[in-house]
């Protein structure tokens, strides 16, 4: 998206990044606009000429606290061994900067993290490039991640006044879901506003009848799509980036996100038996847990509805969200009834 923005927007936001670098130590270096979603990311040159990830937040989307506490989570999977970015401070040893309101801008936080030299594992929509069989191996390693992400996130104990936002049965289908209403959200039209509410109402059911099976719940990554892991290395191994949206939440729902986009490839059934394995590999999963997968993929599903919803600027708004809803209420036909 950040190729899409109109100049005098682009323009905004590099003297936006430049105020921000004030705070850190970098070369005389213009920072490079990588990405623009929920933050602005640049490519930034810190004094030592390391490459890093300047992050300007969206406005609103998280407060300070929920962001210090991000902070400290990376922090905290960077020092077990995971590869993820983790905070670089400022010249006065902060991990992150409030930037003041201006004619551009409203108030906003700031943040550097370390860079993640890798490329993405691909984009959404488009076919993956690599062989079937480097595709399996490939997705092994991230569910062996994705387990020692988790196991990492129980063993350690978040600082006080440690906030993130929460993906469980009110994150995902309460009143106010963390990415939006779905059932009633702009752009939908009279059928699918019906359709989406009932659908709401049957997910509810199965996800306490789910729950009640006692699914595992804490600290996950939530945002673990094909452009948030990065392939690094001669041997691809895998790294996780932007734990923007990270936060408590059900770990088969990081499972189903990293699922979700990829069901359409033709190595699909192989990706999820090598996703599933590399977790079994390092952390436990049961069968009957595993049964819920499914329904999780239609909760992740139905969460870019509300997400893209709230974004009408996005290129083909309109269409991307009809796509959505047929794809989601598709998937939940396909959903075994409840016992």
């Amino acid at each position: 998206m950040a190729d899409q923005l109109p100049q005098t927007i682009r323009d905004a936001l590099q003297q936006r990044a430049l105020e921000a670098l004030e705070h850190w130590p970098v070369k005389a270096h213009e920072p490079v606009l990588m990405k623009y979603r929920e933050n602005a990311v640049f490519r930034i040159v810190l004094e030592d000429g390391q490459f890093a990830a300047l992050r300007l937040h969206r406005p609103g989307y998280h407060d300070e606290t929920s962001l210090r506490s991000e902070l400290h989570f990376m922090a905290a999977l960077k020092l077990g061994g995971l590869d993820v970015p983790h905070p670089v401070p400022t010249s006065d040893r902060q991990s992150l900067v409030c930037l003041p309101a201006n004619r551009h801008f409203a108030e906003q936080h700031a943040d550097v993290v370390s860079w993640i030299d890798g490329v993405p594992l691909g984009q959404s929509g488009v076919p993956l490039a690599q062989s079937a069989e480097m595709q399996a191996e490939i997705f092994f390693r991230i569910g062996h991640g994705m387990a020692a992400m988790h196991e990492l996130a129980d063993d350690w104990k978040p600082p006080e006044r440690f906030h993130r936002p929460a993906w469980d049965a009110e994150g995902l289908i309460g009143e106010r879901p963390l990415w939006g209403r779905f059932w009633d959200c702009r752009g939908l039209s009279p059928d699918d506003t019906a359709a989406l509410s009932a659908l709401r109402d049957e997910l509810r059911h199965a996800l306490a009848d789910a729950d009640s099976q006692t699914l595992d719940y804490g600290l996950i990554h939530a945002d673990l799509v094909r452009e948030n892991v990065f392939l690094t290395g001669k041997d691809s191994n895998v790294a996780f980036i932007d734990f923007d949206d990270a936060g408590h939440g059900f770990r088969l729902f990081d499972v189903a996100t990293t699922l979700l986009k990829n069901r359409n490839e033709p190595a699909y059934p192989a990706i999820e038996k090598a996703l599933i394995s590399g977790y079994r590999s390092r952390r436990a999963l049961s069968d009957a847990a595993l049964a819920s997968l499914p329904l999780f993929m239609v909760l992740r599903s139905l969460t870019y509805i509300g997400w893209l919803a709230e974004r009408p600027e996005i290129p083909d708004a309109a269409g991307r969200l009809s796509r959505y809803v047929n794809e989601s209420l598709e998937m939940a036909r396909k959903l075994k009834p409840a016992a």
